[in-house]
Parts: structure tokens; sequence; C-alpha cells
């Protein structure tokens, strides 16, 4: 295959592949022509004789869109195009076999029963009759008219991959418009300008007529800037390829982290169990009553035949309800330690999610895995999270679904044998009736902060984890840790801990315990606050009026510290510490405890004078305000108004409030009174402890009852 060229103007070449195109185009109705040349097995065979099929269509210039050419262009396209034969040119290419003047193309035919087993055709002579199977293409048609040889215009009827591609590479299987070309548009073709030649350096220099003694830096600047350019392009190119890279590894990370969301995945993958085999009752301090409830469902999880053998059930569920800190996820565990099963944990908000069905397809999972498993324990913690009240709200329609499932999972239509399920909550009653009732959560064990006795215990578990002083007498500490949990316990040991390293120590003593035991209560101390000498004096006398009032008023808790050093909004503070932990007060107590809080500002008027009194009281006056208005409308403590209570003084009568308000302003100054009567009574023991409080700033027990006994204490 191959494709003629012919020149037309100068600097006008058009391939011969698109002039045929051209042509071709310009009548729809004519279609390719199937007449092949092949190689015949016997080569002076010829075409046996049949009918002509078409009629001979006429075609002139116009038609063709070369009416713009001249006569003498015209002749010199034809001329190029179809090489005019001789006489004797001609009767070689007819006669003499093997010295034809015309390429014979060995051609496929429309029949795979030819190709397969061939047939011979020849060449046809000017003068015979040739018959086609199809009407002739425009090219034989300006052939036939202008009166030159014919030429073989090859046709592709049966087609296979290998000819395409040869056709492809040739040019003459291009695309062919279905409209015909208008003169003006042919006339643009074949003026189609060249392409721009690549100049060489050498001309490029004869060109600029650069100076022979120039050329050579000429030529080295020109190699610098090319590999110049060259190291640009090539970094530009590294630049493209990392870049590629990382978009590259910031879309897998991103396709991973969304094949990992609840959307795409739908279920979650299983949990995995945990063995609580180093988690035992033992680790639990301070909660003896809930480890008994608990230890029943340990001889459940031991040994269920021993209770199904008399019609009984396992329990399904346990809630755990207790303040925050006090022990209820370390409980599950030891249960779950104590019974030698495995452990599954899961968090109430784990099953909260914006998606869908998510809540209650995890659910669904953690019940399937924990009945493979059995016996187990599920716990759940903050469980109001996930069973809160099911409500009907249009911003959450499908919030119920969740519990919905929780529901039918622990109390359904199938058996859930050998699972117990745990849960925790500091909000009860949060809590849907229906999750709380038995046959799901059938025993409810409480979890309370840990009394004096606990507190010690806790206390002491911790201490053995660091280096303390043997002398530490854990139980003062727990007195004076009255509400304190066990995580706030444990972070009062470290608390500790870390104050020691700080300031050098090889072990804890009770100077760190006292110390982190006020951080927590009161702030840290603000030995940055410049206090000038007149406030220094008024918050030791005010200190001490609340030392003097409690150490000499019976049934008054006994004094811990006392110090005018800053913690946190106060100046100073007298800290009390009760013997045992108070389930109840009396009367006695309460009224001394409003006097122990009269005993400041009582002091600051005796000392300073009725003008000098400061605003350091307040906090005094709102606790003892307190506790008086509890004593007359919670606690029937007031003769007047009897043995009643007034939850709501709102909804009382003018009169009944007048009257709550009267007792209250009268419990508040008979315990001022009392205060200011003592304080006067002991007026040098008063000015001794205030002197004290100035030199040392803070004074335990054993020294303040010294200096109010009159004894000199040691130089520090």
């Amino acid at each position: 295959m191959f494709s003629l060229s012919m020149t037309v103007q100068p600097q006008v070449t058009v391939p011969l592949s698109h002039l045929i195109n051209v042509i071709h185009s310009l009548k729809s109705s004519v279609v390719t022509s199937s007449t092949a040349t092949c190689k015949s097995r016997k080569p002076k065979e010829h075409v046996a004789d049949s009918e002509p099929l078409y009629t001979e269509q006429m075609w002139n210039l116009r038609d063709l869109g070369l009416s713009d050419f001249g006569t003498q262009q015209l002749d010199e396209l034809v001329n190029r195009v179809f090489p005019h034969l001789s006489p004797r040119e001609a009767s070689l290419s007819l006669g003499i076999e093997g010295k034809t003047a015309w390429r014979t193309s060995h051609l496929s035919t429309h029949s795979f029963n030819s190709n397969k087993h061939g047939f011979s055709c020849g060449l046809i002579p000017m003068s015979a009759t040739v018959f086609y199977k199809q009407p002739p293409s425009p090219l034989q048609s300006v052939c036939t008219e202008l009166q030159h040889w014919p030429m073989w215009v090859q046709s592709r009827g049966f087609k296979t991959l290998r000819s395409k591609t040869r056709r492809l590479q040739s040019g003459f299987d291009r695309p062919v418009e279905s409209e015909g070309y208008t003169p003006s548009f042919m006339k643009g073709f074949l003026t189609r300008d060249k392409g721009i030649d690549v100049e060489s350096l050498d001309s490029l220099l004869k060109n600029k007529n650069i100076p022979d003694g120039q050329q050579d830096a000429f030529k080295r600047g020109f190699a610098e800037g090319f590999l110049k350019a060259q190291a640009l392009t090539q970094r530009t190119q590294d630049s493209l390829r990392r870049t590629r890279l990382i978009l590259l590894v910031l879309l897998l990370v991103g396709l991973y982290g969304i094949s990992k969301t609840p959307f795409i995945s739908g279920l979650d993958s299983a949990v995995d169990p945990v063995q609580m085999k180093n988690v035992t009752f033992e680790h639990v301090k301070g909660v003896e009553e809930a480890k008994n409830e608990l230890q029943e469902v340990v001889e459940f999880l031991k040994n269920p035949q021993k209770f199904t053998a008399l019609g009984g059930k396992l329990p399904k569920g346990v809630l755990l309800v207790g303040p925050p800190g006090t022990g209820k996820t370390l409980l599950a565990r030891a249960v779950a330690g104590e019974a030698d099963v495995p452990f599954y944990y899961a968090s109430g908000s784990e099953f909260d999610e914006m998606f869908v069905g998510v809540g209650a397809s995890r659910i669904r999972n953690l019940f399937r895995e924990a009945k493979a498993n059995a016996p187990c324990v599920i716990f759940i913690d903050e469980l109001d999270s996930v069973g809160g009240k099911r409500i009907e709200s249009p911003m959450h329609p499908y919030s119920r679904q969740t519990i919905n499932q929780l529901l039918a999972e622990m109390d359904g239509f199938k058996p859930n044998e050998g699972v117990i399920i745990i849960g925790a909550t500091n909000f009860p009653e949060a809590l849907d009736n229906a999750l709380i009732r038995p046959g799901r959560f059938d025993m409810q064990v409480t979890v309370p902060k840990p009394d004096v006795k606990g507190r010690t215990e806790i206390l002491n578990w911790y201490l053995k984890k660091i280096k303390v002083d043997p002398a530490i007498e854990a139980s003062i500490i727990a007195r004076g840790t009255v509400g304190f949990s066990g995580a706030d316990l444990e972070n009062l040991v470290n608390q500790a801990a870390l104050k020691a390293a700080v300031d050098g120590k090889d072990m804890v003593t009770m100077k760190e315990l006292e110390f982190a035991k006020d951080k927590i209560l009161m702030g840290p101390e603000r030995r940055s606050a410049e206090i000038d000498k007149k406030n220094k004096l008024i918050t030791a006398y005010h200190e001490s009026g609340h030392a003097i009032v409690a150490y000499y008023t019976k049934d008054a808790m006994p004094i811990n510290k006392a110090t005018i050093m800053p913690r946190g909004p106060s100046l100073g503070h007298v800290s009390m510490l009760p013997e045992n932990d108070r389930w109840s007060e009396t009367r006695s107590q309460l009224l001394a405890q409003m006097d122990v809080s009269m005993g400041g500002r009582v002091a600051e008027e005796i000392i300073f004078g009725h003008e000098y009194i400061t605003t350091g009281a307040s906090s005094d006056f709102d606790s003892a305000t307190k506790i008086a208005k509890l004593m007359v409308t919670r606690f029937g403590m007031c003769e007047k108004l009897g043995v009643m209570t007034y939850s709501d003084m709102t909804e009382q009568s003018p009169e009944t409030q007048a009257a709550v308000e009267h007792e209250v302003r009268v419990l508040l100054k008979e315990s001022y009174e009392r205060a200011k009567a003592l304080l006067k009574s002991h007026a040098k023991e008063h000015k001794n402890l205030a002197d004290a409080l100035l030199m040392y700033e803070t004074l335990d027990a054993k020294e303040i009852q010294l200096v109010l006994e009159g004894k000199t204490l040691e130089t520090r």
C-alpha cells in the first residue's frame, strides 16, 4: 500500500489518498468498488465474461470541485496522478509476463471461499470491456473522460485485522464526511502549508550573523541553557510524579476510611472479648455491699446448673447505679475475672451514630458474638446514652431503633442463656422503664461513695504502689476527704507523689498528702499573690475567729488545719476533720456549724470595729443561712412553724413566707451572738493564734492546740 503525491503549485502537496476521499464523498450514493485484482494460481487466465451490473455515470469538473483549476494545471495534475504509458509500455504490460509496468495488488474479496481457494484475474486492456459488480468510482470516471490509462482502485470487501492495520498506517482508511465538499473547501484543503522545518544550530549562527570569535561562546551558552532547561523539565516531571504519588496515597487512604464507615461497610466487625484473669474482687475496695451482691452473679456464671436445677433462671442483667468514679467499671471487670469468662466492653455512645440502623446492627453483632462465647459478660458503660426514654421527636425519627433492638436482645423470643449484661449509669432516672423492668435488668446494685473505712482501704491500696513514709496514717487523710470517690483518692495519692518528686524527696510523707488534699479541695496555692500587711492581719484574725469558736464549741467538728495561705478564691481557710462520717446530724451539731461560720465576721467586728468589716465572710453567711433554712423548712426544728416541711416557698402564702424568713433570721442572730460572746471571753487565745498564723502561715491541729494552751511552738 502506498500513496502518491502531486504538486499543483509550489509548496502545495496533497496526498493522493486525501484526493480520493474527497472525490468519493461527492456522491453519498456511490459506494466503494469491490472489484479486486488477485494473484491467481494460473497467471494467464482471465475473468469470465459477465453482464455489466451498472449504468455508466458521467462526471464533469464542476461536480468534482475542480472547476477553479486551469487547463494547464489540470493536465499537470492528471499526468502526475495517472502516468501515461506509451504504446510500447502498454504492449509490454499486456504481453510480457513478469515485466508489466503496472503493479499487481493482491486484495481480499467479498467471499471467504475465494480468499481460501483463490481465483485468477488479470489486467484488462484499455480497449477491452471492463465489468464491475457495482458502479465505478469517480476517479475511474475521470480517467475514462480524460482518455488516460485506467488505474486499479483498491476496494476492501472482506476485511481482516491485519488489513485494517495496514490501511490505517497507509492513510487510506480515514473518516469520510457524508456531505460533499464545496470548491472553496477543496481549494483550501489543497493549498494547506507544510510543517516548519527544524532549523539547525549552524544555520542559526549564519542567519544571526554572529562573528566567528563569538560562535563558541554562543554554542556554549546554548548548551548550558539546554542543560538547564532539561534539568528544569526533569524537576518538573519529578514534582508532578511526587504530586501524583501523594494524591494516589491520599485517595487510597480516603477510600480506606470510607470503607470503614458504617454507611459503607454496613455491619461493624465483631468486638473481641477480653479475659479479665488479673482483675478480681480483691482489687475492688470500699464497696463491700456491692461486691456481696455481685458475688451471686459470679456463682451463676461458674455453676449455672446449681440454680437451674431448681427451675430458676440466670439473671439477664445487672444495673450498677452510682456517682462517677465509684468503681462501677472495675466491679464489672471483677465479675468477669472471678468467673473466668470472656468480657465484652462497649460504651453507650458507640451505638449512637448519624446513620440509620447502625446502632441496631452493632447491638446485634455484640450479642451474636456474646452468644457464641457464652457464658460471658457484656458491660455497657453509660447506659443512659443508649437506653434513654423513648420519645417522639421529628428531629430524630429513628432514634428508637437502637434501644428497641437492645430490648429485643435482652428479652426477646430467642434464648439468651449464659450471657450476663452489666450496665452502668450515673443517671438512672433517664433510663426507659422497659429497660429496667424485671426480665431485662433483674438486679439493681447501688455503688455509693465510700465511707471513712472504705476511703482508708482505698488509700492504703494506692499507697502500696508508691514509696511512702511508714509513719503515714491513711485514716487521718480519709477523715478529711469526706465525699471523695475512689477516683478522687487515686488522684490525691498521685498528686502527693508528684509533689514529693518536685521537692526532691525520696518518699511521700503526710505533708505531701495534706498538700494534695488541700489542692483538690481548695485549689493550688497562690504564693505569687502580693497581699499587704493590713489584709494579711485581717485574714489572720478572721481565720483565728473560726478556729477559736470551733475549738471551744461543743458538738463542733475537730479542727484539722488553719492557714492564711491564699488558695483558689479564698485568702485563708480553716479545715474541719470529723471523727467519723455523719449519716445524720443533731440540732446541736447544726447550730455549732452555724456558730463556727459566724466566727470570722465576729472576729473582724471585735478587733477592727464595725466600720472595718470586710466582704470575706460572704461564703460563711451562705453556709450558715443554708443550714438555718433547712432547719426551718425541711428538718422541723422550729417551734413556731412546727414539724412541717416547706419544699417550695413560692407556693406558700405570704404569711407563711414571712414566718419562715423571721425564724431564719432569729436562728442566724442567735448564732452570731453566741460566737461574739465566745470570742470576747477568749480574747487572749484569739490574739495568740492570730500572731502564730502571721508567723507560720499554716498550723495543724496539734500546733493550734499548743498555741491555745499558751505553749511555745518549736522553730521550723
